[in-house]
């Protein structure tokens, strides 16, 4: 019977001097590379960002407008609607299915449209348009009436005294409310504002309803306030300072007493109307001025577009973008939207 015992040398691993490099075994085993676990992990990253290049988020481009979009809003009770506003005064309705202008008013407003809007309810296809000529008009593509040139005129038009920068209508009631020097509530049977609302700012760059409290209105002003108004009462609820000013507000759809600011220090507030002392949670991963945020119509999510020219994806529980969106022929991002069935993303 034969026995073999395993030997080793001492000058397989011994130094013959203090200045030779140590000798180690080496296993030439492949499987065993001792750098195995960070290839591993270059190829899994690699993967991940050429799967990330190669998904092409990016569907399709509406093109028409000669100048940049500036407003943009969805229709409830339409999925394939969709009306943008540009900074030449041109209106367009457009269908998402094909992709094209659906309608088009080449000089709705003489200078930039400031903000756009959808008459609740279903009932009828008019909307609302705001303009920096201090006009805001109503039109329809059914009940709109054309001038010689073909260019459809507006159904009603109402005059104020200053340049208007928002526009949001009531959900039930024919109400809306604009934001200029001030928040003002008008009824579409009067020329004239109800009720004006005011709280420190000199000029409002957003307003928006609450489509579940209907009586709870939210505006922004250049003052970097946050304030919220009572409709019922036309008196102000609360108010809350931020370090900048608020370039949007949303409100979400399945949690009455939540909404989100965008806001120009590059981040993304979430607030609870019942406690404005703090804000709920802060979206932190944009590099420049977030110019415009909206809900899904889950509830669960945001998107929100920067001045950085991206579009970002976000999770209302978690404080960084769970998604971005990027082209190289993307600019500055002045309004995004999602569409209603929460199956895609709109910006302009």
């Amino acid at each position: 019977m034969k026995v073999k015992a395993l030997s080793r040398s001492t000058a397989d691993y011994t130094r013959e001097t203090k200045s030779d490099i140590q000798r180690l075994p080496r296993n030439v085993d492949p499987a065993l590379h001792p750098l195995e676990r960070a290839r591993e992990y270059k190829r899994a990253l690699n993967a991940a960002k050429v799967e990330r290049m190669l998904a092409k988020p990016f569907l399709a481009s509406l093109t028409g407008h000669i100048d940049g979009i500036y407003s943009m809003a969805k229709n409830p009770w339409d999925l394939d609607q969709v009306i943008t506003g540009s900074g030449d005064g041109e209106l367009r309705m457009w269908s998402l299915e094909s992709q094209e202008t659906a309608w088009r008013a080449p000089e709705a407003h003489r200078g930039i449209v400031r903000g756009v809007c959808s008459i609740p309810g279903g009932e009828t296809d008019r909307f609302l348009s705001a303009g920096a000529d201090k006009l805001v008009k109503v039109w329809s593509r059914s009940e709109g009436a054309l001038a010689n040139d073909g260019t459809p005129e507006a159904v009603a038009t109402y005059s104020g005294k200053h340049a208007f920068s928002a526009v949001d209508h009531h959900r039930s009631r024919l109400l809306f409310a604009t934001g200029s020097s001030q928040v003002e509530v008008w009824d579409v049977d009067r020329s004239e504002p109800i009720a004006n609302m005011t709280w420190g700012a000199d000029t409002i760059n957003s307003v928006r309803m609450n489509q579940t409290e209907v009586n709870v209105l939210a505006s922004s002003g250049t003052d970097r306030s946050v304030v919220l108004y009572d409709l019922r009462t036309s008196s102000a609820l609360a108010k809350v300072v931020l370090k900048l000013s608020t370039n949007a507000i949303a409100w979400n759809p399945m949690e009455a007493f939540m909404f989100a600011v965008a806001n120009e220090d590059h981040n993304v507030y979430t607030f609870d109307m019942r406690r404005m002392d703090h804000a709920v949670n802060v979206l932190r991963d944009h590099v420049s001025a977030v110019m415009d945020v909206d809900y899904s119509p889950t509830g669960q999510e945001l998107v929100s577009g920067s001045y950085d020219r991206t579009v970002r994806l976000w999770d209302v529980a978690r404080g960084h973008s769970r998604d971005i969106y990027h082209s190289k022929r993307m600019q500055r991002v002045f309004c995004v939207r999602y569409t209603q069935d929460n199956a895609y993303v709109l910006s302009g």
